[in-house]
């Protein structure tokens, strides 16, 4: 009669399976220990424009700069600093949309489309509202409409141009100054940087973000009648609104000075990327740069930032 216990057999299984344990770690621990598959690298975003800054404003991660801390002229960016001035003044009280200022014969002398650059086509002693000055400053760039506004508020645009430092220094742009709130050339006064343009874009969305979505993405503006007495209907100059998935704003710029700039923004799928190129030599060169570099950085995830250094020669050592 056997007595009671573990028979021979299984004590010997028993002791088998013990030294496979010990020896080999079970599966899923083995798997564990594998090494992990590295991050997929994505490749490096290359590029002949002089100045080009993106940043993802969720995490902070600056995703690609080159000459972000040169200054330039920034042309008609500089109206993205005249709406944030706007914008803040209606948030605090101080300002309301339905706010009409009338446009005086010699603004309208100084600014208008013969002479005077873009504009919404403003007429003399014509009462325009904040909330269309607004639409026609960013949606069509108009110069009139950026005057009109400084001169309504401040009583001219010096005094107004002294409020946009002031309020530019508060946000933190700390390598920029104005000198006009159109960003029309004043001989060399108007300089910013790419990096102080993200810190305003990034405030204005920020701080103005009912602002940002009420005059930033339209596609087209109507204002004013044409000699023949048909309405003026003005596209939206943003080059990527409309063609690239989550695009919604900011602003365009242009001179001889400053050759073909972009101040842009996109979001996809709750992450927002801001954008600047400056110094491009076309309007197809500046639409092109900007699709190809928010592709890249919706792509890349939040990689440490790339820096490039500007080539020796070439278009984008001449360009202006």
């Amino acid at each position: 009669m056997a007595k009671q216990g573990i028979p021979v057999k299984g004590a010997a299984a028993a002791l088998a399976a013990f030294v496979l344990a010990f020896a080999f770690p079970a599966t899923a621990a083995a798997s564990d220990a594998r090494p992990k598959s590295a991050p997929i690298s994505r490749p490096p975003y290359v590029t002949q424009a002089p100045i080009v800054m993106l940043k993802d404003l969720d995490s902070g991660t600056i995703l690609f700069s080159r000459g972000a801390e040169k200054r330039f002229a920034p042309a008609s960016m500089a109206k993205v600093m005249t709406a944030y001035v706007v914008l803040d003044l209606v948030k605090k009280g101080e300002l309301a949309r339905e706010k009409q200022f009338t446009v005086s014969e010699a603004t309208w002398k100084k600014w208008n489309g013969r002479n005077g650059g873009s504009t919404m086509f403003l007429r003399p002693n014509e009462k325009v509202s904040v909330d269309d000055l607004l639409k026609g400053l960013i949606t069509v760039s108009g110069n009139d409409a950026a005057a009109v506004l400084a001169i309504g508020i401040d009583g001219s645009e010096d005094a107004f141009v002294k409020r946009m430092n002031a309020v530019a220094s508060k946000v933190g742009m700390t390598s920029s100054r104005f000198g006009t709130p159109s960003g029309w050339p004043d001989g060399g006064v108007t300089q910013v940087s790419a990096a102080d343009l993200i810190t305003l874009a990034d405030r204005l969305i920020r701080d103005h973000p009912d602002g940002y979505a009420r005059y930033f993405s339209i596609p087209k503006f109507q204002h004013g009648k044409s000699p023949e007495g048909k309405p003026i209907i003005q596209p939206n100059r943003n080059p990527i609104l409309g063609r690239f998935e989550g695009a919604d704003g900011l602003k365009t710029g242009h001179t001889a000075e400053a050759g073909y700039c972009f101040l842009g923004s996109a979001k996809r799928k709750g992450r927002r990327l801001v954008m600047v190129v400056a110094g491009m030599g076309s309007e197809k060169a500046r639409r092109d740069e900007a699709e190809r570099l928010m592709e890249w950085g919706f792509a890349s995830g939040n990689a440490p930032a790339t820096t490039q250094t500007a080539p020796k020669g070439g278009a984008a050592a001449t360009r202006r």
